[in-house]
């Protein structure tokens, strides 16, 4: 009889602890997981999430060209809203950047100045071995000292390679070292299958990506107000420095190209060309069709910059075509 008690009561004893830690596991939750951190918690869950998440796929039957009939053999069309891919052709394909890269190199140089409004000196060693290169120039100089805005709207409208090393150097201390920052964005993003070598777009056999993974960097960057301004930027003007006391004028290689050029029922809003022998005539580009907002990406047209610039001619006929 007196073990039956004891039995009785050890039992009462383990389920009262056991209803004791319910009671405060209960109370912990609610005091950590209160409606505000909630609300914090889902806000960085979906912010994670959209940064990786795949686009859906959704062929829409208000795109009325083929990509078979597009000059770019890399092709992708996003509605922007809601990251549906409206058409695509070889998008996970391998290709090779050019000055597409520089959308990566000015998105990760906002992310990590501190300061917009600082100077920067360019240096003899920002321009080594661009002029040998052929590379494209915004038209700084050596020794001049640049406001690091300045510096990235001429990253991405005359596509400039001297602003592109000038903003690495002052970054990370070393193109390579901000190229280290480019790729650990790109892994964050979830660009799988891409990989950069510089910061300019210059011709690498290691630096490549796809037009797919070129398309969730274009939308991520656009939520961004200062890459988004500079990106639908024709033009801007530099403020004045100790080389140039009136400062310079900065143009968009995209608008140049586009000649006053429009789409019927929208506007292209804003882009970035790139060239280079071995990846062709590419775009990424912005545009507005009726209400809705879209992104193309093509690369590897024919051509070169003397040529007809097939590149524009593509996003001309895919955006004219929506709606039709």
């Amino acid at each position: 009889m007196v073990r039956k008690v004891q039995k009785k009561k050890s039992g009462i004893r383990m389920f009262a602890g056991l209803l004791l830690m319910v009671v405060i596991t209960a109370f912990v939750y609610k005091a950590v997981i209160t409606p505000e951190n909630h609300q914090i918690f889902e806000k960085e869950y979906n912010d994670r999430t959209a940064l990786v998440h795949p686009p859906r796929i959704q062929p829409d039957p208000s795109v009325s060209i083929s990509s078979d009939k597009l000059n770019s053999p890399n092709v992708i069309l996003i509605r922007l809203n809601d990251y549906t891919v409206l058409m695509q052709k070889n998008s996970e394909e391998k290709i090779y950047p050019a000055s597409l890269t520089k959308m990566m190199t000015a998105i990760a140089a906002i992310e990590n100045l501190p300061d917009l409004k600082e100077e920067i000196k360019l240096t003899n060693s920002t321009f080594q071995g661009l002029y040998g290169a052929d590379a494209s120039m915004a038209g700084f100089q050596p020794g001049e000292q640049v406001g690091a805005i300045d510096l990235l709207y001429g990253v991405m409208l005359p596509s400039g390679a001297e602003c592109c090393v000038a903003l690495a150097d002052q970054i990370a201390g070393s193109e390579r070292d901000f190229v280290k920052i480019m790729n650990r964005k790109a892994a964050d993003l979830g660009m799988d299958n891409t990989h950069f070598e510089n910061t300019t777009g210059l011709h690498n056999v290691n630096h490549y990506t796809t037009v797919k993974d070129l398309a969730v960097l274009l939308r991520y960057a656009l939520q961004n107000e200062t890459f988004r301004e500079i990106f639908t930027s024709s033009c801007h003007f530099t403020q004045p420095t100790n080389k140039h006391s009136g400062g310079i004028t900065l143009n968009s290689t995209m608008f140049e190209e586009l000649k006053h050029q429009n789409i019927i029922n929208g506007e292209i809003l804003g882009g970035k060309t790139g060239y280079t022998n071995e990846a062709g005539l590419c775009l990424a580009s912005l545009a507005k069709v009726g209400k809705q907002e879209y992104i193309l990406i093509t690369a590897g047209a024919k051509g070169n910059p003397k040529s007809e610039k097939y590149n524009v001619t593509d996003a001309l006929a895919v955006y004219n075509s929506l709606g039709e």
